[in-house]
Formats: structure tokens, sequence, C-alpha cells
């Protein structure tokens, strides 16, 4: 029995040598790791705003083919939004609502191309200014007046009564012009295409867009732009709640970045072949 023992052992004893000196299985291979996303440029947004605008004066706001609000001044709010870490959603309003709008939580900041009034900053917070449409004339090109307004002295001009543009015209010119008024600067315009007034003053953004399309092909902006705070006002300003001390603080550091840093000039030279600050 004993040697049975031995024998078994001896013919068992290989197999366990074999078996402590086989190769242990190297480890699997980890799965590839699933590629990198490329990170943003811009950080992750910090608030989420949303901005009201009619979207029915171009081409500063617009409803683009989508629905979706467009134009120069929604291209500055979209930067701005990046610059104050926002994520933003824009809905377009009717005018009228715009204001009762804001008051009413429905949005948080108002950018319509709203002029700064006083009655306004009694309602609103307000921001900068982030443009400004100045006055000038327009005439026939090749007109002798393409220099100081004091050129159209005793001259046939044409403005839109009850207007800030009339307002200054009466200042400027009621003794020494002939002043026409209109009930809109369209029929001024084409009292001036007909030869009916030598020129028309209103705000040089609506003249301009007007002698780009086939009506105005006659005419062209002439002499300086005019500024005058007392009657064509302070420009345009994007509104908010009162107690949104900090979002306006915010909107009013982006918009001043952008002018220091040259964005605002690129996006105004995409719409303008005019500075509009």
């Amino acid at each position: 029995m004993r040697r049975m023992l031995v024998l078994a052992a001896l013919l068992l004893a290989p197999a366990a040598v074999v078996a402590q000196q086989a190769p242990a299985k190297p480890p699997a291979k980890p799965a590839p790791a699933a590629p990198a996303k490329p990170a943003s440029k811009f950080p992750p947004p910090a608030f989420k705003i949303t901005i009201g605008t009619e979207g029915k004066f171009p081409p500063f706001n617009y409803l683009d083919r989508k629905g979706m609000p467009a134009g120069f001044e929604m291209e500055l709010a979209q930067e701005a939004c990046q610059r104050i870490k926002a994520e933003c959603e824009f809905a377009a309003f009717k005018w009228d609502d715009l204001i009762p709008g804001l008051i009413d939580k429905k949005f948080d900041v108002l950018m319509s191309s709203m002029e700064v009034t006083a009655e306004r900053r009694k309602r609103l917070g307000l921001t900068r200014r982030y443009y400004l449409s100045p006055g000038a004339f327009i005439a026939a090109k090749g007109a002798p007046y393409d220099g100081p307004p004091s050129l159209l002295r005793n001259k046939r001009i044409g403005i839109q009564k009850d207007s800030t543009h009339a307002d200054w015209a009466d200042k400027s010119f009621r003794r020494s012009a002939q002043l026409k008024r209109y009930n809109t600067l369209a029929e001024a315009l084409d009292a001036l295409a007909k030869g009916d007034v030598d020129a028309v003053f209103g705000d040089k953004t609506q003249l301009w867009l007007w002698s780009q399309k086939p009506d105005g092909k006659c005419c062209e902006i002439i002499g300086q732009d005019i500024k005058d705070n007392q009657t064509l006002g302070l420009g345009i300003a994007a509104g908010t709640r009162k107690e949104d001390a900090k979002l306006r603080d915010a909107l009013n550091k982006a918009f001043g970045e952008m002018l220091a840093d040259g964005t605002y000039k690129k996006i105004n030279d995409k719409y303008f072949p005019f500075p509009l600050n």
C-alpha cells in the first residue's frame, strides 16, 4: 500500500511542477478610452437670460427665415452674452408689449432700438448707449451742398413733422431755409426724388437705407453727421429691470470691451458703411 502511494505521488509531481512553472496569462488589455471632446473656447454659462426684441426694424432687428430674431442688435447681444457667461435665448414681442413684458419678467433684457428718454429712465434700468444713429442730410448726387449745413441756407429742406429731426431743423434753419414738413420720412424722401425739395434731413441710417433702394439711387448722404443730445437724443440702450443692477453692470462692461477691442467695429461694418458709436 505504501508503494502505491509513493508511485501515485511520483506520477502527479510533474503535473504539479508544470502547473507551477506555467506562465501566468497576461492581463486583459483595457478597452480604448473614448476620445476626449475638444474644449469649448467659451466658459460654461453661469446663468440664463432671455432677450426680447420686436423683430421688425431691419437691419437692426428682424426675424430670419427660421423666425428667429437676427440683425445688428442681436449680434451685439450674442457677443455680450458670451462675455458675461450667460446662456441667452431670444424672443420677439409686439412693440407695445416690450416694456410691460420686461417689467412682468417675461424676459430679462430689452434690445429693440429703444431710445433713451427721461420717462424710460423712470421705469427701467438702462445700460450705456450701444448705438447712436446721427442726423444727416441727403440730396441729389453731385449736389453742391456736400459740406457744412450752412450751404443749405435759402434751400428747400424736407423734414418729418413732429419729429426730433424737425426740432433740430427748426432750431438751426427756421430763419435761413424753407422747411417743408411731411407726415412721414418716406413722403419727404419721395419729394426729394421728384425734385420738390433740395435736401431732406433725418436719421442717417434710414436715409442711407433708402439710398440703397431703386427709388433712392438718385441721392446720397451729404455733409457732416449731426449730433445734438438736446434735440436728437442720447442714443439707443438696452433695458433691464431696475433691480437687476448686476446684470446691467455686466452688460455695460461687455459693451465697453467690445468697443475697446474692435469687436463692435467688426459687427458694425457688416451692416453699415459708417460708425454708429
